[in-house]
C-alpha cells in the first residue's frame, strides 16, 4: 500500500515537473497534479491498455514511437476531465509524454537504486 502511494505521489511530482518544462502543459496546484496522476493512471490501465493492444503491430513498425502518441492521447483525455489540468494542443501533449516518460524513468532509477 505504501508503495502504491509513493508511485502516486511521484507521478504527481512528475506531472508538475512536466508542467514546468513543457509550454502549453499547465497544472494549477499540487492537488490538481494528484488528481491528474490518478486519472492518467486509471486511463492508462483501461483505455491505454486497449489502445496499446490494438495498435501493437503499428508500435512494432514504428519501434515503439507510436506508444508516445497513445500516451499523448491519454494525457489529452485526462486534461479534458481534470479541473486545473490543461494541455494546449497535441504538440504539448506529445512533448509532455516524452518528458513524462523520462522523468518517470529517472524516478524509477532513483527509487530502485
Amino acid at each position: 500500500m505504501v508503495h502504491l502511494l509513493l508511485i502516486w505521489l511521484l507521478s504527481a511530482i512528475a506531472l508538475l515537473i512536466v508542467a514546468y518544462i513543457v509550454p502549453g502543459f499547465e497544472l494549477e496546484s499540487f492537488g490538481s497534479a494528484l488528481i491528474a496522476a490518478l486519472v492518467v493512471g486509471l486511463l492508462n490501465a483501461t483505455l491505454g491498455f486497449v489502445l496499446k493492444v490494438l495498435t501493437f503491430p503499428l508500435s512494432i513498425l514504428t519501434l515503439g514511437i507510436f506508444l508516445l502518441i497513445i500516451n499523448a492521447i491519454i494525457l489529452l483525455l485526462a486534461s479534458a476531465v481534470v479541473p486545473g489540468f490543461k494541455i494546449r494542443g497535441f504538440l504539448a501533449a506529445f512533448l509532455g509524454a516524452i518528458v513524462l516518460m523520462l522523468v518517470r524513468l529517472a524516478f524509477r532509477i532513483l527509487v530502485h537504486a
